[in-house]
Parts: C-alpha cells; sequence; structure tokens
C-alpha cells in the first residue's frame, strides 16, 4: 500500500500565498484553498485556522520574501542607482513574464483590506515599512557615495518609492514593457536632478549613463 504524502505546511503556505495573489482576500473561497492545498477543511483548519488566519500568515510570509529579495537585491558596495533601476526593472521583468499578470499580494491586500481588516493593515503597513528601509538603506548608500546631493532627505525619498512602487505593481496589469520602463527612468530621472543640481559643473552624463543611472 502507498504510503500517503507528507503535509508540509510550508509548501502549503505558499500555495496559499499564489491563490490569495491570484484572486484577492474576497475572491478566494475556503473550497478554492481547499482545493488548491490538496486537502480537506479539517485539515486546513488544524494545520492554519481560519481563512482569515491563513490570509494573514500568507502576508506574513510574502512581506518576508519581499523583504529579503529587496535587501539582497539593492545591498552592496557599487553604484547605488544602477542597483534600483534593476530591482524596479526585476518588477517589470517578473510581472510581464506571468501570463496572468498575477500582480503584488500587499498592492492587492492595501487596496482591497486596508482599513476594513485591523489585522491585515497592521501587515501590510509593516510589509511597506520594511520597503522603506530597503530604500532608505540603498539611497543613504547613494548620498554617501555622491549619486545624490548632500542635503537629500533619505527617509523622505525613500517613501516616494514606496508609493511609487506600489503604483508600478498596479500598473503592471494594464501596461507594456515599454510604458513600464519609461514610469521607472521618469521617477529615477528625480534623484538624477537632484545629483545634477548639487554639481552643475559636472559632466553631462551619456545616454548609456542615464539608462544605468
Amino acid at each position: 500500500m502507498a504510503r500517503p504524502k507528507e503535509f508540509d505546511p510550508h509548501a502549503a503556505l505558499k500555495v496559499a500565498m499564489e491563490t490569495f495573489r491570484r484572486r484577492g482576500y474576497e475572491g478566494t473561497s475556503v473550497q478554492d484553498l481547499v482545493d488548491a492545498l490538496g486537502i480537506n477543511r479539517s485539515s486546513m483548519y488544524a494545520a492554519f485556522g481560519s481563512k482569515h488566519d491563513l490570509y494573514l500568515k500568507a502576508l506574513e510570509r510574502y512581506s518576508a520574501d519581499e523583504k529579503a529579495k529587496a535587501e539582497h537585491d539593492l545591498a552592496g558596495d557599487g553604484p547605488a542607482l544602477p542597483a534600483l533601476r534593476a530591482f524596479l526593472l526585476s518588477y517589470v521583468d517578473a510581472a510581464l513574464t506571468d501570463p496572468e499578470r498575477n500582480g503584488c499580494l500587499v498592492t492587492h491586500g492595501v487596496l482591497e483590506r486596508v482599513p476594513c481588516d485591523p489585522e491585515a493593515t497592521t501587515r501590510l503597513r509593516a510589509a511597506l515599512r520594511g520597503m522603506e528601509d530597503a530604500y532608505a538603506a540603498l539611497l543613504l548608500r547613494a548620498r554617501t557615495n555622491g549619486e545624490l546631493a548632500p542635503g537629500t532627505d533619505v527617509k523622505s525619498a525613500a517613501r516616494f518609492l514606496v508609493t511609487f512602487t506600489q503604483g508600478l505593481r498596479v500598473m503592471e496589469k494594464a501596461a507594456d514593457r515599454e510604458y513600464l520602463i519609461e514610469a521607472v527612468d521618469q521617477a529615477l530621472s528625480v534623484f538624477r536632478a537632484r545629483a545634477a543640481a548639487a554639481d552643475p559643473a559636472g559632466d553631462e552624463a551619456t545616454p548609456d549613463e542615464r539608462a544605468a543611472g
């Protein structure tokens, strides 16, 4: 007799996370989750609690994964603004290679669950703060490297990037690559303008430098 497949709660949580990302909280029924997880309702409740409990756990897992990606991709000692551009374009690439363009669970959650769901709101705000911290660390490096004006308010600039990123994640569902790349480069032009204002005697950037910046 074949041995039953062992239940893996970590793998199951990832499946639930993707189900909520694809369908949204309200659009995901308990039956959708049961079908996706391949277990019965009693097993789901025993492992994760209610649908809402599972959603909160999925949010925490997704947010931790996104924070780890940001910290990894934005870390280093080299030029900061090219790293920032590459990071933003990685979202564009991921979206455009997803046939369903499922988007970002945090972005969906902000639109769907804030402020009506206090527990989700707490987790979503924490996720956004995590992104803000990752951006702030990068921008501090950029300021230290001379890529930004010495007086640049890193915290304010990081919040601008969080806001822009959330808008980008929404527009990924509707726009094409050219549109999204132009949006990224326009956002980054704010930082290039600050650097140029700080060093008006500096050489004008070449097209390749502008693309990298």
